[in-house]
């Protein structure tokens, strides 16, 4: 089982900045990508960004420019750099992990950390 622990959530103005951390633990042997993911109230949960093992990004349309996403594979720590954050950007934040092992291939959800946009 891996464990994931996020952190930096909070209630910003707009056009603030945040930064998320989710830090990996327990089987992390196999971590391939790691990402972030949100859910605003009614909607479903989208992908934020992800990042490969070997620093291939993706981000979603709506925060290209805004978000940069990083990773400390020795930390087995990703980050999240939120900035000219919006009132849309407002969500639940979870910190996803993919790990293959032996073929197989595991997705990891952490707890979830709330980010607020407002004024």
């Amino acid at each position: 089982q891996v464990q994931l622990v996020e952190s930096g959530g909070g209630l910003v103005q707009p056009g603030g900045s945040l930064r998320l951390s989710c830090a990996a633990s327990g089987s992390t042997s196999g971590i391939g990508v790691m990402g972030w993911y949100r859910q605003a109230p009614g909607k479903q949960r989208e992908l934020v960004a992800t990042m490969t093992s070997t620093g291939n990004t993706n981000y979603a349309d709506s925060v290209k420019g805004r978000f940069t996403i990083s990773r400390d594979n020795a930390k087995i720590t990703v980050y999240l750099q939120m900035n000219s954050l919006k009132p849309e950007d407002t969500a639940v934040y979870y910190c996803n992990v993919n790990r293959v092992r032996l073929g197989r291939i595991s997705d990891y959800w952490g707890q979830g950390t709330q980010v607020t946009v407002s004024s």
